[in-house]
């Protein structure tokens, strides 16, 4: 009985939520996002006139979709897409689901994003595609994923580094970043573009004492 009766109240109190305004609806869509709750997300989703919650964003710019990214809550992610959350929705930061998801190795919402529109040219508030940040972490499936999809491996950041540059500079050279290299090259990443100060990949690798990365460059045929 009193299960029954909590059930009631609840149902009682998103419908009042629903029934009072968007706000209302927004806000308790992303406290549910925030907390996980992928129940209470399908809940709300369900009601047509909660639908439109799916694009509001709180006071940094971040949507239900972006937080859900950031929180790898995979499942909640699944049925705001599905429920027409826009991916590339950009927040206060330029961050956006897609870009996020790249950046932040989130594998399968990536997948997600990609198959429903991601914008493979946006870029961060580096002036970096989603392809760059992954690069520099070492998340070889991610790069391997957006390769596949056709990010384009030379772009280059404000900072005038592109995938290949941040995956030297910014790394240790280890296992997964020499996998994230031979991957790029493969693409076709220029192992010969120089950053801003002129300098080009493979003296990067070797002014960091990256030997297995430099054997790499040289092979694919990087001049100093």
């Amino acid at each position: 009985m009193k299960a029954a009766l909590q059930s009631l109240l609840a149902g009682m109190v998103m419908s009042l939520a629903l029934g009072s305004g968007s706000v209302w609806s927004q806000t308790v869509l992303l406290e549910a996002v925030e907390q996980g709750d992928s129940a209470k997300v399908r809940e709300i989703l369900s009601e047509k006139r909660a639908r439109a919650s799916v694009s509001v964003s709180d006071d940094q710019g971040q949507s239900p979709l972006l937080r859900a990214t950031w929180l790898n809550h995979i499942d909640i992610a699944r049925q705001l897409i599905r429920a027409g959350a826009d991916v590339n929705q950009a927040d206060s930061i330029h961050d956006s689901p897609y870009l996020v998801a790249g950046a932040q190795g989130r594998l399968e919402i990536l997948r997600m994003t990609l198959e429903n529109g991601a914008d493979l040219r946006s870029v961060n508030r580096y002036g970096g595609t989603a392809l760059i940040p992954a690069a520099e972490h070492g998340y070889v499936d991610v790069v391997r994923l957006l390769l596949a999809a056709g990010v384009d491996p030379n772009h280059v950041n404000y900072l005038g580094w592109t995938a290949l540059h941040e995956a030297i500079v910014l790394s240790d050279g280890g296992p997964d970043h020499q996998e994230v290299l031979r991957l790029l090259i493969k693409a076709g990443a220029d192992v010969n573009l120089p950053d801003r100060q002129g300098v080009r990949p493979l003296s990067l690798a070797r002014q960091r004492s990256q030997t297995e990365m430099a054997e790499i460059l040289e092979q694919a045929g990087a001049n100093p």
